[in-house]
């Protein structure tokens, strides 16, 4: 009598890394339908109708990448298929996309109820890998939209740029309102943030079940010092590169805007709010401080990949010019040591995809001031933090929880972050031994260049499994694209 076919996959061989555990365990991974059926040691091949030898690698939950920028630079309908294939690469099954009106993006201006359809139209069916997307209020009517935006369109998270009202995405700037597309009667102010806070906790209130997982993200920089500074830096033309990009937008401009993201989530009695992106000291510091003085609020801390890698003297130049910039080392050390310490929620890319010829301007490649904001690296996030973090002493299941788990909860995607009986068989499968060196080339990336360039790494992602299919071996995406949109909160 033939064998009775249990499961659709079968994978042996690996080890188990969980976000709440203490331990990494042997065992196979029996995926049906989908989902995770059964997590045991030794269970039988004849039972599945196929299997995937893991070779002894670390099983880590599929990544949860929940800052990234498809579509920014690059029209949407592009980058939704590239730089999900490098997220693919680097173990990421699920990218959370922010988005908004104004230039950039779509370049359009009107109401969520029409701009957003739109989004998920180009969106369909070219993903790689899982996606959502992050939605940022600009106007008033954005802000009457956000109950909808929950119930019908699965949106459950927001963003307010800080510094957008009065400084450019890329430096000082006078033509700011052109730049968001806002109606004359309409202001980025911190009056608007108050607003659109009182518009998410609206939100909560009406939709209780959901509420938990509604919740709201900062770029937290301070416009009035960032401009100020820029003017200094600039006139006194003594610093060059990323120790000028860093001087311009100084540490206390980030830490002051997070001070006052959190005295208005106070004001505004807004529970769930993501301070995001933090990279230094004082930013960190401050949102310490923040939790200390209003610890009723449930404030969650993040941090880049970039920012715990790079620093100021980084051979890359411009091409690593972000918002908010690389700092100076001792800041990157501090940030590690507060991850260490438990007082980072999740690691991410800020994947921002920016091709070479739009990222620097030919005729002035040095002129930091020139060159655009933001670069690519959803491709690295996992097996950077894995080669980074082990050196320090951070646990593969604290790595499990900072790239997947944490953000997962937070964020409404409730069947994924843990390898567990029923929930997405989203798997990154990691060789924690292998030594290689980061080539742009290598990347599926439309971008052509990384600031992460020649940078050696000891671990790398071997394979990624999104709901259970082989979407990326080696380093090659195969099959079509399989990415669902997540309708959050997920079941």
């Amino acid at each position: 009598m033939a064998p009775v076919t249990t499961w659709d996959l079968l994978i042996k061989n690996v080890r188990v890394v969980r976000p709440q555990g203490h331990a990494v365990h042997g065992a196979d991974i029996a995926i049906r339908g989908g989902k995770f059926a059964k997590i045991a040691g030794d269970l039988s091949a004849k039972s599945a109708k196929r299997v995937y030898d893991g070779k002894g690698g670390l099983a880590f939950p599929g990544v949860v990448d929940a800052h990234t920028h498809a579509g920014i630079y690059s029209p949407l309908k592009e980058d939704a298929v590239s730089e999900s294939k490098a997220a693919a690469q680097g173990g990421v099954t699920s990218m959370l996309n922010y988005f908004r009106t104004g230039q950039y993006y779509l370049n359009k201006r009107g109401p969520y109820r029409k701009f957003f359809p739109e989004v998920l139209e180009i969106s369909k069916g070219r993903y790689h890998v899982d996606y959502a997307y992050h939605l940022a209020p600009m106007d008033r009517t954005h802000i009457s939209e956000i109950p909808t935006l929950v119930d019908k369109h699965g949106v459950s998270s927001f963003k307010i740029f800080m510094f957008y009202g009065s400084h450019g995405l890329h430096g000082r700037s006078d033509a700011q309102r052109d730049f968001l597309m806002i109606g004359p009667d309409d202001r980025y102010d911190y009056a608007h943030f108050e607003f659109v806070m009182r518009g998410v906790q609206k939100a909560r209130e009406r939709l209780p079940a959901k509420a938990s997982q509604i919740s709201l993200s900062l770029h937290c920089e301070t416009a009035e010092i960032m401009t100020a500074y820029t003017k200094m830096v600039e006139s006194a033309d003594k610093l060059k590169g990323l120790a000028a990009y860093h001087a311009a937008r100084p540490p206390h401009s980030e830490g002051l805007a997070v001070f006052i993201a959190a005295y208005l989530a106070n004001e505004t009695a807004l529970p769930n709010v993501n301070l995001l992106h933090l990279s230094s000291r004082k930013a960190l510091s401050a949102a310490l401080q923040m939790q200390a003085v209003f610890p009723h609020i449930d404030f969650r801390r993040e941090v880049t990949i970039g920012h715990l890698v790079l620093d100021v003297n980084s051979k890359a130049g411009p091409l690593a010019k972000v918002n908010p910039p690389i700092r100076p080392r001792e800041d990157v050390e501090y940030l590690w040591e507060q991850l260490l310490a438990g007082n980072v929620h999740w690691v991410v890319s800020d994947h921002a995809c920016c091709r070479h010829e739009t990222k620097v301007a030919k005729k002035a490649f040095g002129n930091i001031w020139l060159a655009k904001s933001g670069f690519g690296g959803t491709e690295y996030l996992l097996p950077a933090l894995v080669s980074e973090g082990s050196k320090r002493g951070l646990s593969y299941n604290r790595m499990a929880a900072l790239t997947s788990y944490n953000p997962a909860r937070r964020f409404g995607l409730n069947s994924k972050g843990d390898i567990a009986e029923g929930l997405d068989a989203d798997l990154a499968i990691v060789d924690p031994s292998e030594t290689w060196t980061i080539r742009a080339k290598d990347s599926q990336s439309t971008q052509g260049y990384t600031p992460f360039e020649g940078i050696e790494l000891s671990a790398r992602v071997k394979a990624t499994f999104l709901r259970g299919e082989l979407v990326c071996e080696n380093g090659n995406v195969t099959g079509k694209p399989l990415g669902r949109y997540l309708h959050r909160p997920t079941n």
